[in-house]
């Protein structure tokens, strides 16, 4: 499945709960969903900066795809994390870095969210991007 195509099952998704507190239990339920990251990678150099919360980010490439794995202490925190490995994981890091998240806009995440964790989801983003630059240089050389 394409970015766009995890994209756009996502709005869908979210955009049927007319409530944000339906949404916010749907985040809540996505994280709680999520497999636990692997201790060993719950590590000072995978926690993202600018996050309120702790969240860890690994990062690996297998076949040319960067693969995604996180976890967060925060229940919501933990909802969005899911949300942006299920768009980006398993895709090249060229698919990545030419990506639009509109997602976030669309289904109101962004407006939803308070400030520090807005500044978190900021930061993910970039994480993740950076990664996928990575492993880009590492592929050209």
């Amino acid at each position: 499945m394409s970015i766009n195509e995890t994209q756009d099952e996502i709005i869908e998704e979210f955009t049927s709960l007319d409530d944000w507190m339906d949404r916010y239990q749907l985040l809540i339920d996505l994280g709680s969903e999520q497999e636990p990251l692997d201790e060993k990678y719950k590590t000072e150099e995978n926690l993202i900066d600018g996050c309120q919360s702790r969240v860890w980010l690994q990062a690996d490439e297998e076949e040319g795809k960067v693969v995604f794995r996180a976890e967060s202490d925060a229940l919501i925190v933990k909802g969005i994390i899911t949300l942006l490995i299920k768009v980006w994981s398993g895709h090249t890091p060229d698919e990545i870095l030419g990506s639009d998240l509109y997602f976030i806009e669309r289904i109101g995440l962004k407006e939803h969210l308070s400030p520090t964790r807005s500044n978190g989801l900021l930061a993910m983003v970039k994480q993740m991007r950076m990664y996928a630059l990575a492993f880009k240089a590492k592929d050209a050389q």
